[in-house]
């Protein structure tokens, strides 16, 4: 991707998030400059990948398959083990209309996906075979709306806005949006999209990025090369 184009998608999915009544924390409006001024103080925003993410999947294409993403806050996998300290995680995710985030799973991680405003957030279900992989033939059980909801393999979940999806770590999952973008939300325990994404097609969760232009804000994948 662009940092050119990257740019664009910050500032409209910052519009987006405003629009429906949501503000970001005060780091999510730093320039580079004060992110490294500030690296010392926020070193645990760093460490746990808080911040804007935007990804083409490697796919070349955002509008088609893509996602906006931004991090509120996160903990870590030391703290999660012993069940203590911080075991949560908060994003907020914008998906297009019809722009597919590819069909995955998770190993740790248990998530609400939740629609937060927009049009209809359609989430395709699929089970795993007892290895964890991907399995065709098989559906599951997962919460929609904090009650019991039994899936076939292939079901496509509509969540208008307000409703919710619970996936455990095995739920085969990938979503788009009908009617117009999606502002969804997601809460977790502790995400780690470095190690925790497998995905069923070879696809990449972080983009490639041409520096056509500085960029407007750090994405969490600039962290290890402008901040150490």
């Amino acid at each position: 991707m662009q940092r050119s184009d990257i740019n664009v998608i910050l500032a409209a999915a910052d519009e987006t998030i405003r629009r429906y009544g949501f503000s970001l924390p005060p780091f999510a409006y730093w320039t580079p400059q004060q992110f490294k001024q500030n690296a010392p103080e926020a070193r645990h925003l760093i460490d746990s990948r808080c911040g804007w993410d935007v990804t083409d999947y490697g796919a070349g294409d955002f509008e088609k398959t893509g996602l906006f993403l931004f991090t509120l806050r996160n903990g870590a996998q030391a703290g999660q083990r012993v069940g203590g300290g911080m075991c949560y995680a908060e994003k907020l995710m914008i998906t297009r209309q019809d722009q597919l985030s590819p069909m995955h799973r998770h190993h740790r991680k248990t998530e609400d996906i939740i629609n937060r405003g927009g049009g209809v957030l359609v989430v395709m279900l699929y089970g795993s075979d007892p290895s964890g992989a991907f399995a065709q033939e098989r559906g599951g059980t997962v919460m929609r709306d904090g009650m019991q909801y039994g899936f076939a393999p292939g079901e496509k979940l509509r969540l208008a806005p307000g409703q919710s999806v619970t996936l455990q770590p095995g739920d085969w999952h990938a979503f788009w949006a009908e009617g117009g973008e999606v502002l969804v939300g997601e809460v977790s325990s502790v995400n780690d999209d470095a190690t925790d994404n497998i995905f069923r097609d070879p696809v990449g969760r972080f983009s490639e990025i041409e520096e056509d232009a500085p960029p407007r804000h750090l994405l969490v994948s600039d962290y290890a090369e402008w901040l150490g």
